[in-house]
């Protein structure tokens, strides 16, 4: 594996995990998930994500450097058989590391999708979801006046 490619993956490791510790962390999982999955990478690589957040939260609490560095040398490793083996190619983890430094960079300018179920019954009211909503746009359509004959 030549050193430009050798220092993607690096890169790539790197801004994964600094995102696992981040509010942004659900739209970046779905993008290594989706990246990890066309790359062939086996079905349990969005659990390993889970598991390694998990650890990294821990170790945050306790200031334990040596997890973080564990934990992005394993996704370093992780990136460099995929490189390695062809699943992927530089072109597709530039891709990916682009659409991730933009997350870190601009977290607040992401777009999500939000799906509600409602259980409990019947509603025959509004229902409220809470929570932070941001950048709603409403159209409000006005009945035609009625005309007088």
């Amino acid at each position: 594996m030549d050193s430009e490619l050798a220092a993607l993956a690096a890169s790539g490791a790197t801004t994964l995990v600094s995102l696992m510790v981040t509010d942004s962390w659900t739209h970046a999982r779905d993008l290594v998930g989706r990246f990890l999955s066309r790359s062939g990478a086996d079905s349990t690589a969005i659990t390993d994500l889970d598991t390694a957040r998990t650890q990294l939260l821990a170790a945050e609490a306790t200031e334990d450097t040596q997890t973080t560095r564990d934990i992005t040398e394993q996704w370093h490793t992780c990136l460099q058989r995929l490189l390695h083996a062809g699943a992927a190619t530089g072109d597709d983890l530039r891709a990916l590391l682009t659409s991730l430094q933009q997350i870190a960079n601009n977290p607040d300018t992401q777009s999500s999708t939000v799906h509600n179920d409602i259980s409990g019954g019947i509603q025959h009211g509004p229902v409220i979801q809470s929570g932070r909503i941001a950048g709603l746009t409403f159209h409000v359509h006005q009945a035609a006046a009625p005309t007088q004959d």
